[in-house]
């Protein structure tokens, strides 16, 4: 047994070494490279996390609930660090505004563990399904963190859950955070897919707000399939959405209009993203984008490609900065087609309508200016009408 132990950690970490390596110049190392670190600091911080909620709940004082806070910045600061993935986070404070809450998150990959390992708070924990319970270590530890699994199949037990979970929220300031989409949606572009009423239930029946948190699109830098970049990643903490007073016959309505406030902030952020690549005076909108890791290799890929040199990531940039420059006309924005000296194609169909327009009244001429060849041309129509040969 011990030489098998001795020969897979030596495969491990000959296979590490030459992915590192590789790293600087090849965008697949990197996918290989950055999902082991992912996975392995996962199950670092998984056992981790079980020796951690024993001591929180042994020690007098401490208190077990905060178990997800410490192991998710633990984890956070590990993967991360390795992977060379960042996180911008705006509204923090949010968090503090309501508690107890019913914390809900848009969920896009199997990576999301990471951007709950940057912003996850005090005093909180997390619904998810039956089935991550068996999960060895993450469910040994998400157990003793006090996690709320429930069962989806069974919907009696999932409102008998909610019951018990809405009043040891009230009891001991607890926020829970859940997916409301239900499953990862893995899509390329900002979306969301439809909102389960599971959260929004229980928030009205506990009668505490809603908070929306909003993660953007970062397929850019992981697919799952062929890249798994570092890079920064903005999250927004939105205003608490209140629900006092609320009834069941109002979850429909909360569900609603939740996932609309979160999807119309996920498009804005997108579009600042948009603007922001498209051109340098985007800057003066979202200046902390240009931040470390955004541009160039991060993490171990990072390290690497300044020990042994290689591509940094950054020449590309600046290649195509040099690039940009000197094609824009000096003094523009380089915003408009114009700037460059392009045509649009607004002004593609104005100036063929302009240099028709001779050609037209020439053909007007030809058929003798009475309109008889008007069947036979449209409106800044190119084509002449030939005059009838002469019998």
């Amino acid at each position: 047994m011990a030489l098998v132990t001795r020969s897979l950690a030596y495969t491990l970490g000959t296979a590490v070494l030459l992915l590192s390596l590789l790293s600087p110049r090849s965008q697949r190392a990197r996918l290989y490279l950055n999902t082991i670190f992912y996975i392995s600091g996962l199950g670092a911080c998984s056992a981790f996390g079980v020796v951690c909620s024993l001591f929180l709940t042994l020690v007098p004082g401490a208190n077990r609930l905060n178990t997800n806070y410490y192991v998710a910045r633990s984890f956070y600061l590990l993967a991360g660090s390795l992977t060379g993935i960042r996180f911008r986070v705006e509204g923090e404070e949010n968090f503090d505004k309501a508690r107890p809450a019913v914390l809900v998150g848009n969920h896009q990959t199997g990576i999301d563990i990471l951007y709950l390992g940057r912003i996850f708070p005090r005093i909180a924990s997390i619904m998810a399904k039956q089935e991550l319970k068996y999960a060895p270590l993450l469910g040994q530890f998400m157990s003793l963190s006090g996690a709320v699994f429930i069962d989806r199949k069974n919907r009696h037990d999932a409102v008998k859950s909610f019951n018990q979970v809405g009043q040891e929220m009230k009891k001991n300031g607890l926020s829970l955070w859940v997916f409301p989409e239900g499953t990862r949606s893995n899509l390329p572009f900002p979306d969301l897919l439809p909102f389960k009423k599971g959260a929004f239930h229980l928030a009205v029946q506990a009668q505490v707000p809603v908070v929306p948190v909003v993660c953007e699109n970062y397929h850019r830098l992981f697919d799952g399939k062929t890249r798994f970049e570092g890079g920064t990643i903005r999250i927004k903490v939105l205003e608490p959405v209140p629900t006092k007073g609320l009834t069941a016959d109002d979850v429909t309505d909360l569900t609603t209009r939740v996932r609309s406030l979160m999807l119309k902030e996920l498009q804005a952020m997108d579009s600042e993203r948009d603007a922001f690549d498209a051109s340098a005076t985007a800057t003066a909108t979202v200046p902390a984008n240009r931040v470390r890791g955004e541009q160039g290799l991060g993490g171990v890929a990072g390290l690497m490609a300044k020990l042994i040199g290689g591509s940094s990531g950054r020449s590309v940039v600046r290649k195509a900065d040099r690039d940009e420059q000197r094609l824009r006309k000096e003094g523009t924005s380089g915003t408009k087609p114009d700037d460059y000296g392009l045509v649009s194609e607004g002004s593609k169909g104005e100036s063929s309508k302009s240099s028709a327009l001779p050609q037209s009244d020439d053909a007007s001429r030809r058929t003798g200016g009475n309109g008889s060849g008007s069947e036979q041309e449209s409106e800044g129509s190119t084509v002449l009408v030939q005059k009838p040969s002469e019998k």
